[in-house]
């Protein structure tokens, strides 16, 4: 036990019966966001057959911090704990550093006994100066939207809003699909396109049914042809479109520009008011397009404890070792990517 500032702080393991009182704590908790709730644990456990140790510490019967970590373990990418695996956020979510320290130092003898390569914190936050720090690679942006989507259209860049005008004037109309089937086969061939791996179908349904109405798919037609399609996630006053792409089809109608101006419509009618268009690599096509939105990018910190290395991993497309291998991807059929994808994908963590 350690001494809060509360009382005794006990640290425990997320099991069924805690999802409640866990998402209850995300929820309430300002430093706790959509990647730290309970459901990651399930998802990431059936989708990838990884171990998730969903860590939370109690004090006088309440839940006073929580601290989400997936162990993902592979010959090819290494070994990691790291908060949290499959996401662009997570680390400690905390009620005062005395309760962040317990968490932390739990965090670190479970890397002890794992034997892991390092202990990795997807916080956004330097919150461990003595930790190996990634400042440079990548960005979010987030930006206020709404109360009238009118505003917010006239807050695009000249350039994108021409974009957008243009997808509209396409005809193009977006609709809501609870089935992945349309978002999956627009997605793999996306990122097979960039040289990405492709997530499992299964993966998704997982998602849909882990997070029920904080979740939706938004996608885009042009006539009866599905172009384009994103998965966005909802928490607080925010929405993130995280996963999606387009066709090659899209491109001529601007079904993408389309697209992400229909989430944020859609999501300001239903009283959202923050857009976070998630996280992109510095010097790559996303990055660019999400600035064009009129977006300003701010550093996404990545932490890292260094059990067994000199120097942060570097499991990313940017590493250029891995450059003969993502243009060999980008030439694979899709049907191909989508059966190969999902065994690769799930050792990157």
């Amino acid at each position: 036990m350690t001494e809060g500032i509360q009382g005794p702080i006990g640290i425990r393991t997320l099991g069924t019966g805690d999802t409640a009182r866990w998402d209850d704590y995300v929820a309430d908790c300002p430093e706790a966001g959509f990647f730290h709730r309970a459901g990651w644990k399930s998802v990431i456990e059936q989708a990838f057959g990884h171990d998730c140790y969903f860590l939370y510490a109690e004090g006088e019967g309440r839940i006073r911090g929580v601290l989400p970590l997936v162990h993902v373990k592979s010959l090819l990418f290494g070994n990691s704990l790291i908060s949290t695996g499959f996401t662009v956020g997570g680390g400690t979510a905390a009620d005062d550093e005395a309760v962040r320290a317990a968490l932390d130092g739990e965090a670190l003898a479970l890397a002890l006994r794992l034997d892991v390569d390092c202990l990795e914190y997807r916080s956004g936050e330097m919150r461990h100066p003595d930790w190996a720090h990634n400042t440079d690679l990548y960005a979010v942006f987030r930006k206020p939207i709404g109360p009238d989507s009118e505003q917010d259209m006239l807050a695009i860049p000249r350039k994108q809003r021409a974009m957008v005008r243009k997808g509209i004037k396409a005809n193009l109309t977006s609709v809501l699909d609870r089935d992945v089937d349309r978002l999956h086969d627009i997605y793999a061939t996306s990122v097979r396109n960039l040289g990405t791996p492709v997530y499992p179908k299964r993966y998704f349904r997982l998602l849909m049914d882990a997070f029920g109405p904080d979740i939706d798919i938004v996608t885009v037609l042009n006539g009866d042809r599905a172009v384009a399609s994103v998965m966005n996630f909802y928490f607080r006053d925010t929405v993130l479109p995280y996963y999606g792409g387009g066709l090659p089809a899209a491109r001529a109608v601007a079904g993408n520009d389309f697209m992400y101006w229909e989430v944020m419509r859609r999501a300001v009618e239903r009283g959202y008011r923050a857009f976070d268009f998630g996280r992109s690599k510095r010097g790559t096509g996303a990055f660019a397009f999400k600035k064009n939105w009129g977006f300003e990018p701010a550093p996404l910190i990545y932490e890292f404890k260094l059990c067994k290395l000199d120097a942060i991993p570097e499991v990313n497309p940017l590493n250029p070792k891995y450059r003969l291998l993502i243009a060999a991807w980008k030439r694979l059929p899709v049907p191909l990517a989508k059966l190969i994808g999902p065994p690769i994908v799930r050792c990157l963590g």
